[in-house]
């Protein structure tokens, strides 16, 4: 990914302005971060830098020449630079130990804390991001993401953290019964520390899950990706750390730092300390990773690779259903919730190509800040040309896109951007011998699959094999109005944690999970991944009164 390029630096509270921007670009404020450990600012054993999104597209190789000679000598003359927007401290074994030991520490006296009160923390939260909605964009924006990606990114926390969705976490977390002159409690207790390792391509927002594990009543250790830390840092250290101290949490119950992710994560495995690994990331890597978490009696948090589908019946508005197609584009598709395939009707294939052929057109590269800009860049592409080839020769036919471009979209070889990249497959039954339909691309790709002709029954059941079979299950999308076709979807789809009918792919809302799912996507113990409660555990309490044990065994 071309984000490998942006480094994040070890910052914190001692903000300063930086130097005046090149044309174009405002003034922007340098921010320092050491690693939060303990309720203190800690030393790191180095620096990370990061530069900023806009100025690695006018010209990335004094953007990274500068990023280099400032980890090198945090003194030189780079420093001050209006390319450079903030650092932050690297953590080594002590550093990463240390955090463990703090959260140990803390968790049972946060623990304790009465659920109501730590429930706040949601809400508090919510009022936070939206009092500096404008900060959190310009965070994002730094770190190459399209302010309009941005405002979606921060939609979905704002959904997540709703207060619908606070009050379903609270009654999952705690529900009362009276039976038979006693009191039964069903509730979710903490599982003590919890390590969140967000990914890459979105960390200020998965890093974010991690306060759904606190108000469980988890601590956390959260690793800040080495090379994009600052805004997952700024989330924690300057809007998360100090909500926790003004509810009175012990010093430890939140702590953050920046490492390498092997490192980090064989040092996680094996603490007695930690309980809990939420991990994001590959399929691949993190399969392996559950079964050495389940071997070293960790209890593994998997939101992995996504390939989801979108199905199309016959009777779907075309329109709409196109602008929910098109958002594989978002982000070059470099999210692993968005769509990653389309099943079509084919009475309704030819008319859904042309529309989304139309639509494409407004999907374009351009500097981050730029309002109408959805394409990230995109820095190793050889998957992609690999996957074009390979569909080609599979019989599959580019509809449009498939080329590199420069920022304004002209089509280049050496440009940073991939065009917005339709694949028509003709024929479900040997569609999974398409990579691109058979894996998660992370390209701005979707390959639209016409079935071949038959009877609706025929269709509705090989549709419904189809999604049942895929090896993800992260979500499910239809489109129709046919109550009999959603009723038997609704009935008959097994894999995945969500299935949107007729909506945004992408979209949040409140109540249903945000992330998760089953098979390659959440692992042999996938499901829909609600944080706060896949890092707590049920309990069973029964307060009697004036009972019998006889009675209660063997009956009056």
């Amino acid at each position: 990914m071309f984000l490998d390029e942006l480094a994040g630096t070890a910052a914190a509270t001692n903000a300063a302005p930086a130097a005046k921007g090149a044309e174009g670009e405002r003034d922007t404020t340098f921010r320092s971060y050491p690693l939060y450990i303990g309720g203190k600012d800690v030393e790191g054993d180095d620096w990370v830098y990061t530069v900023s999104g806009r100025s690695l597209l006018e010209d990335v190789f004094t953007s990274v020449s500068l990023k280099r000679a400032l980890e090198k000598d945090p003194d030189s003359e780079a420093a001050g630079h209006p390319y450079v927007v903030g650092r932050c401290a690297i953590a080594g074994d002590a550093a990463i130990d240390q955090a463990s030991e703090a959260a140990a520490a803390a968790a049972p006296v946060w623990a304790a804390v009465p659920l109501d009160r730590r429930m706040t923390l949601g809400t508090r939260f919510r009022e936070e991001l939206l009092r500096r909605e404008d900060e959190f964009l310009e965070m994002l924006v730094a770190e190459a993401h399209p302010v309009k990606l941005a405002r979606w990114e921060l939609s979905c926390l704002l959904q997540i953290y709703s207060e619908e969705s606070l009050g379903w976490y609270r009654q999952q977390m705690h529900t009362e019964f009276q039976h038979g002159g006693r009191r039964l409690i069903v509730r979710r207790q903490p599982d003590g520390v919890v390590g969140f390792n967000p990914p890459q391509n979105a960390p200020l927002p998965s890093a974010a899950l991690a306060v759904l594990a606190l108000m469980a009543g988890n601590a956390v250790v959260v690793r800040a990706p080495r090379s994009i830390a600052l805004s997952t840092m700024w989330l924690l250290r300057d809007v998360v750390a100090p909500l926790l101290e003004e509810l009175g949490a012990p010093a430890g119950t939140l702590n953050a730092v920046c490492g390498n992710p092997k490192q980090t994560l064989d040092r996680w495995i094996t603490s007695p300390l930690i309980d809990d690994i939420f991990y994001i990331g590959g399929s691949e890597q993190g399969l392996r990773f559950e079964q050495a978490c389940v071997a070293n009696g960790k209890k593994p948090i998997l939101e992995l690779a996504g390939n989801d589908g979108i199905v199309v019946w016959s009777d779907a508005d075309v329109k709409k259903t196109a602008e929910a197609i098109t958002e594989a584009f978002y982000g070059s598709g470099q999210i692993c919730m968005v769509p990653n395939y389309v099943l079509a009707h084919p009475d309704v294939a030819e008319a859904l190509i042309a529309e989304v052929k139309e639509q494409v057109k407004t999907v374009r590269p351009g500097y981050p800040e730029d309002e109408d800009v959805l394409l990230s860049p995109v820095r190793r592409s050889e998957r992609f040309f690999a996957l074009l080839e390979q569909a080609v020769g599979n019989g599959g036919q580019i509809i449009t896109g498939g080329r590199r471009t420069e920022l304004d979209g002209t089509p280049s070889e050496t440009g940073v951007f991939l065009e917005p990249t339709v694949v028509r497959v003709d024929g479900m039954e040997g569609a999974r011998t398409y990579d691109m339909v058979r894996q998660e691309t992370f390209f701005p790709l979707i390959p639209i699959i016409v079935a071949e002709p038959g009877s609706d029954e025929e269709l509705l059941e090989r549709f419904l094999h189809f999604v049942n079979s895929n090896e993800y299950g992260l979500r499910n999308s239809l489109w129709t109005t046919s109550d009999e076709v959603i009723d038997t979807f609704v009935a008959r789809v097994v894999n995945g944690g969500l299935l949107k009918v007729n909506d945004s792919h992408i979209g949040f809302l409140p109540y249903l999970p945000s992330h998760g799912g089953t098979g390659m996507t959440g692992g042999a113990f996938g499901e829909a991944n609600y944080p706060i409660l896949k890092t707590s555990h049920v309990q069973g309490v029964s307060i009697a009164r004036d009972v019998s044990p006889r009675e209660a065994v063997f009956g009056s």
